[in-house]
């Protein structure tokens, strides 16, 4: 009999401080460093940041890049960093990861934050047609450009981030780049997002043309347990890179240190 060989573990960054732990789950283009910008206005806190299965440092790893997948890469980070006392941190892709995350009720949760989160049940505008045009945004140094300044933010970014923003769309293998588009974003995952049993905060950007207020109101709020809402006024999708700040307040009011 040939031994199976355990699945390799996405890249990931521990820095060690006070708890809980903050577990920081990247959106679809983004990576570990997308966070930058949020963590370090949380000095001296317990922070954990991956980079996805198929995303940046992670970008060798093999299929499936599946929501599922994701989840389950979480869930084996957590238990390689030695996570006890943790919440989950989740924008966009990476919000929807958190819930299935959540779903299955891992040790020492205290709560889950979403950030412009795909919503528990997909809205309307995801038809097919959507989806195909989506799988395209990141084919191009041009086409990431239009999408980093007319769709994703709603605000003028620093040069550097802007640079940051572009090589990390484009740093995704193909098979992890069209997972979410093509698949992911149209999953209808209400019965798990019905199963989180922890308080829950959803961020939302008032200028998101994304994930916008009205669909994380009525798509995502209503599935969860014990959920606060909370809108950051003239922010786009890219909540952690256009009002790093405003995000940090949210989120320490929420979940404090211990």
């Amino acid at each position: 009999m040939t031994a199976t060989q355990p699945t390799p573990l996405p890249v990931y960054d521990h820095r060690t401080g006070t708890g809980p732990t903050l577990v920081f789950l990247h959106y679809w283009g983004g990576s570990a460093r997308t966070w930058d910008l949020v963590v370090d206005r949380l000095p001296g806190r317990d922070v954990l940041t991956i980079d996805f299965r198929g995303w940046s440092r992670s970008s060798r790893l093999p299929g499936p890049y599946t929501l599922g997948q994701l989840a389950d890469d979480t869930l084996a980070v957590l238990a390689d960093a030695g996570i006890t006392d943790h919440v989950l941190v989740g924008h966009s892709m990476g919000g929807k990861v958190a819930q299935l995350v959540a779903a299955t009720r891992p040790a020492g949760l205290r709560g889950i934050v979403l950030v412009g989160s795909g919503p528990a049940k997909p809205a309307a505008q995801i038809t097919s047609e959507y989806r195909e045009a989506l799988s395209h945004a990141y084919d191009s140094d041009e086409s990431v450009a239009a999408a980093r300044d007319h769709i994703l933010t709603a605000t003028e970014l620093p040069p550097s981030i802007k640079a940051q923003v572009a090589t990390d769309s484009r740093a995704g293998v193909d098979a992890g780049r069209t997972e979410w588009p093509l698949r992911g974003i149209a999953e209808d995952i209400t019965e798990h997002t019905r199963m989180v049993g922890v308080p829950a905060l959803v961020v939302a950007g008032e200028n998101d043309q994304v994930e916008p207020v009205d669909v994380l109101r009525d798509n995502l709020v209503p599935y969860l347990f014990q959920a606060e809402f909370t809108v950051i006024p003239a922010t786009g999708h890219l909540i952690p890179l256009e009002a790093p700040a405003a995000l940090v307040d949210a989120l320490t009011a929420f979940a404090p240190a211990a």
